[in-house]
């Protein structure tokens, strides 16, 4: 019983230090800017759909998965629409978390290739907790007032802006304004754990070193109150606009090594693999984090051809 406690009390506070820091994290966030940003809905003037699966310090048992979908196009000149599920797990099943939604942006031409998008995000976020799936889990822990939490619903809402021209982009963005609360059992106000507010500040810019290499430097900043701040930069060179490779660091976190192949003007796949810097990187039961993106677009009737993009 006395371990049994231990291991759930290590749940929890794990748990609310999920909830507590940030949002679930990307190295190819520069494919995924949608999932942190509105605005960007329908930017890229076709039907975009982009999947993408992390799986993070792969060997740990019960180490974080997420996975991905984004959909988005313009539906006018000026408006863009979009759909995003992010699902979150960790602990084998022991706490999932599934977000869901719909996205809505508004463009202004600022100058011939200056546009500047407002977007707004609504829908909400599911929370499972299953305390059967801890090990040496038994009927006992419902002594500790524990119980499984199924399918919790809590709405929330985000805005963002984003400006770009064909070669730079800079966005800034809350996905999530709303603070939820959860395990607030005691009727404490600060229960034991809570989402924070997020703040991302995303920007790039593409070098044309000759006329068959570009260069494409990125760097996004993730703010919360009680953490430090995050700050991935990458860099990443584009051959003949049908590879791209490259590496990024994760301020005090990782160091990682990325690469895509644009291998239709339909159809794109990207790797990257993160190497821990932090003590945690060092053990003998972690080989890294892993990501696969996929990423399909077709022709819309505000684009006749799959123009190169470069973010």
């Amino acid at each position: 019983m006395k371990n049994l406690t231990l291991t759930l009390l290590l749940v929890l506070v794990s748990l609310g230090s999920l909830f507590a820091q940030q949002d679930a994290q990307y190295t190819q966030y520069m494919y995924n800017t949608i999932s942190v940003n509105p605005a960007y809905a329908g930017s890229r003037g076709v039907l975009s759909i982009t999947g993408l699966h992390r799986s993070q310090w792969v060997g740990l048992d019960g180490a974080p998965t997420t996975q991905t979908l984004n959909i988005h196009s313009p539906v006018s000149r000026r408006v863009g629409l979009g759909f995003s599920i992010v699902n979150d797990e960790i602990g084998n099943g022991t706490n999932q978390d599934t977000y869901f939604d719909g996205v809505f942006s508004y463009t202004i031409p600022t100058s011939n290739t200056g546009k500047l998008s407002f977007g707004l995000k609504a829908g909400g976020h599911l929370l499972n907790i299953d305390f059967n799936q801890l090990q040496n889990y038994s009927n006992e822990a419902g002594g500790l007032g524990l119980a499984n939490i199924d399918r919790k619903f809590s709405p929330n809402f985000g805005a963002g802006v984003y400006y770009h021209t064909e070669k730079f982009y800079m966005g800034l963005s809350v996905p999530n304004f709303l603070e939820t609360q959860h395990f607030d059992t005691s009727g404490a106000s600060s229960g034991l754990a809570q989402e924070r507010i997020n703040v991302y500040l995303i920007t790039g810019y593409v070098f044309d070193l000759n006329r068959n290499l570009k260069f494409k430097p990125a760097l996004l900043l993730k703010a919360v109150s009680g953490a430090p701040l995050q700050a991935d930069i990458s860099a990443n060179f584009m051959l003949r606009e049908k590879v791209t490779f490259g590496a990024a660091y994760r301020w005090d976190a990782a160091v990682s090594a990325l690469v895509g192949f644009q291998i239709t003007d339909k159809l794109m796949i990207g790797m990257a693999y993160d190497k821990e810097t932090t003590a945690l990187g060092n053990t003998a039961f972690n080989a890294g984090s892993f990501e696969v993106m996929l990423r399909y677009e077709l022709k819309s009737r505000f684009k006749n051809v799959i123009a190169p993009r470069f973010f």
